[in-house]
């Protein structure tokens, strides 16, 4: 069985509220978990001490047993310091210009500074 720390929702429409759970991969997003070990409300300010909750003790005991964290809860994890902080891409390469947007771009710097 692998299991998985992840969110599952629990809010109302457009009120978005997440509980952090340790969960059979297999499972349902918001279907049968074995723990609940926090919980992340985005509705609060970034900054706002109540936006991630962690139950520390539990998510290292489920760590150590080996469960893995999604990529959401593995930012939350490295910003507790629970685990080590991930890699994260923020922009990606499909979004860049492709290759004439690129040449009309540098053709219309090239008129604007002449």
């Amino acid at each position: 069985m692998s299991l998985k720390i992840r969110l599952a929702r629990a809010g109302a429409k457009k009120r978005p509220y997440y509980h952090i759970v340790v969960a059979d991969s297999r499972s349902p997003r918001d279907g049968r978990f074995i723990e609940k070990v926090g919980s992340y409300n985005p509705m609060l300010p970034s900054d706002h001490a109540d936006r991630v909750r962690l139950v520390g003790e539990r998510i290292t005991h489920w760590l150590s047993n080996g469960a893995l964290p999604t990529d959401r809860v593995a930012r939350f994890l490295g910003n507790a310091g629970l685990a080590p902080k991930p890699t994260w891409n923020e922009q990606p390469k499909k979004s860049a210009p492709k290759k004439r947007a690129q040449e009309r771009a540098a053709a219309a710097a090239a008129a604007a500074a002449a």
